[in-house]
């Protein structure tokens, strides 16, 4: 049930691994998400999605539980050292919703309208197994092996269908072309510029004006040194020691799926987001004018950090931007009106889904945050009361187990994985005035760019989006665009 392109790239994969003649999944996303889309061997989707949910959790030397539990312990007691209630308490006291109450107010909120969208997800799928005559229940290795079925049934939309459109190079430039008609941005590949990989690009940006605004390095592929996922660093922030204006070296990664045979890297509609929300991350640290490093780019409240970067998903999936960028690899058609219509109609798919799961790791991380005396915490009996508690389903995992939940416990979201969630609100509210406007309306592009992309932390996060928005934000445009009101 593979489709050609997983099977190369599973062989290449093999060939590096010194397994000529064979085949290579790994537990990287863009390995695993598509076995488990279209690997019709049921046996095989468990053993792959199992093996993904244990890592860390083996009773091995590289086990993670007595390390967590060592974290959330030490770090409950700074806070009350720092005179605080728990760690959570401590976190956000800095951050854009204050107290832990607000952060459980709106994923409790979110909760109680995207369980039931699950649920029915559940009943879709199940009745495709049943009418199939399959005699099991649907587990959570089944979840994307059905969901693609009901898409297809649907809306009839296949990925695959549409993944020769977004070629690697063409999304790229179109994200490009974005931040041109946005904010006058302009990017040129520089090969004179010292790559840490032959894989990465680098590229000068320009503001409209044609000043230097940094360097832009991009890392898009697996390799076998490299964490999974995707993300945004910054070499260096901007910043102007003793009048002196530094410009910033930021990059973005990825975990594509690399060229195959004669084919180019083609992305599925989600590596697409992932690459303009990226990037969204790398225009906020480009864009920064301010004079302090420790304040500058990105070095925001944690809940407000992911606006500049998720409203930058919403031009993707905008027609007017589509047709910019989504040719095919081929024939260089551009993207059909009715294959738009059905992303655009495939809009609230399997969104019961994407947020219980999301929201399950959000609430696990706060739960573990708010204990205030978390002594002889055993972490798989935490998870799992966490879990009966919120009533999650069966057949959803949380996004992440504690054992992997690296954003948690090493890279600074602890306390602070609802900030997705939080930003969503963000960047849902500040996007419907956008469309409102006209999505490249230069008046409010301005506002965006002058009021939270320049700004870094200099100013309270509340205070910077109302200068923008002429108000505090509303929940009601994600609950639209989730398909959950």
């Amino acid at each position: 049930g593979l489709p050609e392109s997983v099977v190369t790239t599973a062989a290449e994969d093999a060939k590096q691994a010194g397994m000529p003649g064979k085949w290579v999944f790994t537990l990287q996303k863009p390995s695993m998400i598509p076995f488990l889309t279209y690997a019709e061997n049921r046996a095989l989707r468990e053993k792959i999605y199992k093996a993904y949910l244990s890592r860390g959790n083996n009773n091995n030397a590289n086990d993670n539980k007595a390390i967590i539990a060592k974290i959330v312990l030490l770090r409950a007691d700074r806070a009350k050292m720092l005179g605080y209630k728990n760690h959570a308490a401590y976190v956000l006291d800095n951050n854009m919703a204050k107290t832990p109450d607000k952060a459980f107010a709106l994923l409790n909120q979110l909760w109680k309208a995207a369980l039931p969208v699950a649920k029915k997800e559940v009943k879709e799928m199940q009745a495709i197994i049943d009418k199939e005559g399959q005699n099991f229940k649907l587990e959570s290795w089944d979840w994307w092996y059905y969901a693609e079925k009901v898409k297809k049934a649907k809306y009839a939309l296949d990925e695959e269908m549409i993944r020769p459109y977004f070629k690697l190079e063409n999304v790229r430039e179109g994200a490009f072309a974005v931040a041109n008609k946005l904010y006058g941005y302009t990017f040129s590949e520089r090969k004179d510029i010292p790559v840490y990989h032959p894989d990465v690009k680098v590229y000068e940006v320009k503001d409209s004006t044609g000043n230097q605004l940094g360097i832009l390095y991009l890392d898009y592929f697996p390799r076998a040194s490299k964490k999974g996922g995707a993300w945004m660093e910054e070499y260096r922030r901007q910043w102007k020691p003793e009048g002196k204006n530094v410009l910033p070296i930021v990059c973005n990664v990825g975990n594509f799926t690399k060229p195959a045979g004669n084919d180019p890297a083609l992305l599925s509609w989600d590596d697409v987001l992932t690459l303009f929300h990226e990037f969204g991350h790398a225009l906020h640290g480009l864009s920064s004018n301010n004079n302090y490093y420790s304040l500058s780019g990105t070095a925001v409240a944690t809940d407000f950090v992911e606006l500049p970067s998720q409203i930058m998903e919403n031009w993707a999936a905008e027609p007017e931007v589509l047709k910019m960028f989504a040719k095919h690899y081929k024939t260089g058609e551009v993207i059909p009106d009715e294959l738009i219509a059905k992303i655009k109609n495939s809009g609230h798919f399997n969104k019961g889904f994407e947020t219980v799961e999301l929201l399950a790791a959000a609430l696990l991380d706060l739960n573990f945050y708010t204990l205030e005396n978390p002594k002889s915490l055993n972490v798989e009996k935490f998870e799992k009361q966490v879990m009966d508690k919120i009533g999650l389903i069966p057949q959803i995992e949380p996004r992440y187990r504690s054992t992997y939940f690296s954003h948690i416990f090493t890279t600074g979201y602890d306390a602070g994985y609802y900030s997705y969630t939080w930003a969503e609100v963000l960047d849902t509210d500040a996007f419907q005035f956008f469309k409102e406007k006209g999505i490249f309306n230069k008046t409010v592009a301005k506002s965006f760019h002058d009021n939270i992309l320049t700004k870094g932390g200099t100013m309270d996060p509340m205070e910077m989006y109302k200068k923008f928005r002429g108000r505090e934000p509303k929940i009601d445009a994600l609950l639209n665009k989730r398909g959950l009101k």
